[in-house]
């Protein structure tokens, strides 16, 4: 890796650990669904007109099916999950949360995929399953009624992240670029029916508008771009290294930004989910 490798990776990963400190602050005001749909349709709509613009065909018609699978999977579950935990939960847990991913797509890939589950990859989802038990009881976080809902709706997040993994194997001819825009469109395409049932949670102002765009254009447009451009340049096993990294942002961009702390029980648990990641994606 060069070094516009290795900044490209950690700007990344501060950018998708403040989409945990976007969510926090967007998510209680617009709520579940005007959350993950505003993200997923403006991010789309963004790269479509992006592409379109520097000459990319996704090719709707013949990848339409694996658009919206992705977008199902990839985006439209975990967007609804994530914007109803960081309702109730400070971003730096679902930062922590979110590295299980790895662990998640570990065990579905020798579940569907027939790969061999390791004795360090198994020894790795040991680790994450020990982690998320410290960080779900962390003292005085627990006192909030709707957190154990919370944590709930993360680790269902991460694996839809790591089914993912199950589906990108089976659509491995579709350009990494196509996924990034057309798996949004269809997650914004399948969510709209929603919209109308859901109005926001309370009062928008231009602060909880700011930080949704936020995360539409910095989380969602430019976060995928760099990422396929990262695997494109390092290959997928290094691009997956941001995963190591986003959890130490989250957390620091929520103690600098929204005053968060998290308890030294967390922070354990928070050390063993990555040590955990490592094993598995180095197993």
């Amino acid at each position: 890796m060069k070094a516009a490798d290795y900044t490209r990776l950690i700007l990344l990963a501060a950018i998708w650990g403040a989409s945990f400190i976007f969510m926090r602050v967007a998510a209680p005001a617009f709520g579940t669904v005007w959350t993950a749909e505003a993200r997923l349709l403006i991010a789309g709509l963004v790269l479509a007109a992006w592409f379109r613009f520097s000459g990319f065909d996704p090719q709707w018609r013949r990848h339409w099916r694996a658009y919206a699978a992705i977008g199902l999977v990839n985006l439209a579950l975990p967007s609804l999950c994530y914007a109803f935990a960081l309702r109730h939960i400070p971003a730096s847990v679902g930062a922590v949360l979110n590295s299980t991913s790895p662990m998640f797509g570990a065990l579905l890939a020798a579940l569907f995929l027939g790969e061999r589950l390791t004795a360090r990859k198994a020894a790795g989802c040991f680790a994450g399953i020990a982690g998320v038990a410290l960080v779900v009881k962390p003292g005085a976080l627990a006192e909030t009624p709707m957190f154990g809902y919370a944590v709930g709706a993360c680790l269902a997040a991460c694996l839809c992240y790591g089914y993912n993994g199950v589906l990108m194997k089976r659509w491995a001819a579709v350009p990494s670029r196509g996924f990034a825009v057309g798996g949004q469109l269809a997650a914004a395409l399948m969510l709209l029916p929603l919209a109308p049932f859901a109005p926001p949670a309370a009062q928008v102002g231009a602060l909880e508008i700011s930080n949704l765009l936020a995360l539409a254009l910095l989380g969602n447009a430019l976060g995928f771009v760099m990422y396929f451009r990262l695997i494109a340049d390092v290959g997928a096993t290094r691009a997956l290294t941001v995963t190591y990294l986003m959890p130490f942002f989250g957390v620091l961009w929520g103690m600098l930004f929204l005053g968060e702390s998290l308890p030294a029980q967390a922070l354990a648990g928070g050390v063993l989910i990555l040590a955990g990641t490592v094993l598995v994606t180095r197993g």
